[in-house]
């Protein structure tokens, strides 16, 4: 399929378009934010630079392409403190974390995520998301919930089921015998697999052959929108929250 097309196709479920959201001024927003706030407290606090890459998103359908994916830019670690500096001490852990007995903890349905509650890490954060700081982090695990939620829900779906039917006489026919196009990925076990097996090639082509793939994203897409008209807070509360987080970064970054 053509890279446009897939990525046309990947911009469709709206769930995961908003858990894919660029983040990257929000972090770099924060991270000049708390290493302001560490300078005050006469701490020197260098993180890495936060980064992101285009291939981060799942691919839930399996193989899309014989191309190996790039791999995500791994962050520079960032050098430990040198013993006895004050970067290695308690003080400099609490001015950045805050005390551990004042965690906060945001919770979904299944999952839960603690944060400091104070120190310069949660002051950045706060800065930027005031009193929905917490719900922010509440609506990003829900939204991670639910993209796993929906995708064991579209098996359920009879276009979708269709569309595997399809793809699978297809297999049958080139005889391969294979469930369904995850299990497929899951046998392959390199990225020369993936390149030169004719198991991935006989996928990749009945894929082609049968739209597999324009079906999977579009019934997808339909799962996960239902998932937001039943849970309409979680939408609203996004889109309120991601407007706060850009105004706010962009009043630390300029521009």
């Amino acid at each position: 399929m053509d890279p446009a097309e897939l990525t046309a196709l990947h911009r469709l479920p709206p769930v995961t378009g908003m858990l894919f959201t660029s983040q990257l001024r929000a972090a770099r927003a924060q991270q000049k934010i708390a290493v302001a706030c560490m300078a005050e407290r006469g701490y020197r606090y260098d993180p890495a630079p936060p980064s992101e890459s285009a291939d981060e998103r799942p691919q839930p359908f399996g193989l899309e392409s014989a191309a190996p994916r790039r791999a995500t830019p791994s962050a520079p670690p960032e050098t430990p403190p040198k013993p006895g500096s004050p970067e290695s001490t308690d003080a400099y852990a609490r001015a950045l974390f805050g005390a551990e007995a004042e965690r906060v903890t945001a919770r979904g349905a299944r999952l839960s995520v603690s944060r400091p509650g104070e120190g310069c890490l949660a002051e950045a954060e706060t800065r930027l998301l005031g009193d929905g700081r917490m719900r922010w982090l509440q609506v990003r695990i829900l939204l991670f919930e639910a993209q796993e939620e929906t995708r064991r829900d579209v098996e359920k779906d009879a276009e979708f089921r269709t569309a595997t039917t399809r793809w699978r006489e297809c297999m049958d026919r080139a005889r391969v015998k294979a469930e369904d196009p995850v299990r497929v990925q899951r046998s392959l076990r390199s990225e020369a697999d993936r390149r030169s097996s004719p198991v991935a090639a006989a996928d990749l082509r009945c894929k082609a052959e049968t739209g597999y793939l324009t079906t999977a994203y579009h019934r997808l897409a339909a799962v996960q929108q239902r998932w937001l008209d039943e849970h309409p807070d979680v939408g609203r509360d996004f889109e309120k929250l991601s407007v706060r987080q850009s105004r706010a970064a962009g009043g630390v970054l300029g521009g």
